[in-house]
């Protein structure tokens, strides 16, 4: 997904709900944190987000803007409505959101913000969901110096009890395959 992508979504959502603070958790999290980002860690279609203050809007969001909806056909991206409990992300990841600030469209000296999951605590969200593609996420990620290893495994101890052991799993698969500069 594009900026301009990503910021139409946002735009919809802030429309749609008329909250103009929202969270996204998913890949699409990176397109304004990392300059460059490679292509294969933001070629998902779908935006993960919910509004930050009014979660309970989540359906409203993919309802409205969701896969299959009239939004997805006529453009081809979608919003996935989510809540603050989505993600099995480290402890105080909530802390950690980066904020980017942007204009809303047609209403001058107006704004909407877009919370970014921290890359760390996606890559680590991401491990813990346990899929392949998740795997190859945070093999990318380490090999393109977007994320660390050593504060992946900093806050591997940060990660719910319940998750932790697979996540060490294959954060320990991701250090043996990952191109370390």
């Amino acid at each position: 997904m594009r900026e301009d992508e990503l910021h139409h979504v946002l735009q919809a959502a802030a429309n749609l709900t008329g909250e103009d603070q929202f969270v996204v958790i998913g890949s699409q999290a990176l397109v304004w944190q990392v300059p460059g980002v490679p292509d294969e860690l933001v070629t998902s279609m779908e935006v993960d987000i919910y509004p930050r203050d009014a979660p309970e809007l989540a359906d409203e969001i993919d309802g409205n803007l969701g896969e299959g909806s009239r939004f997805h056909e006529t453009y081809g991206y979608w919003a996935h409505g989510v809540g603050p409990e989505t993600p099995v992300a480290p402890a105080g990841w909530e802390l950690r959101l980066v904020p980017i600030v942007l204009p809303r469209f047609k209403h001058e000296d107006s704004y909407l913000t877009a919370h970014l999951l921290e890359a760390h605590d996606l890559v680590l969200a991401k491990l813990a969901a346990g899929r392949d593609r998740d795997l190859s996420y945070a093999i990318t990620a380490v090999s393109a110096d977007i994320v660390s290893l050593e504060e992946l495994e900093r806050r591997l101890e940060l990660i719910p009890d319940s998750h932790r052991n697979r996540v060490r799993d294959l954060l320990a698969v991701v250090r043996a395959r990952a191109k370390q500069p």
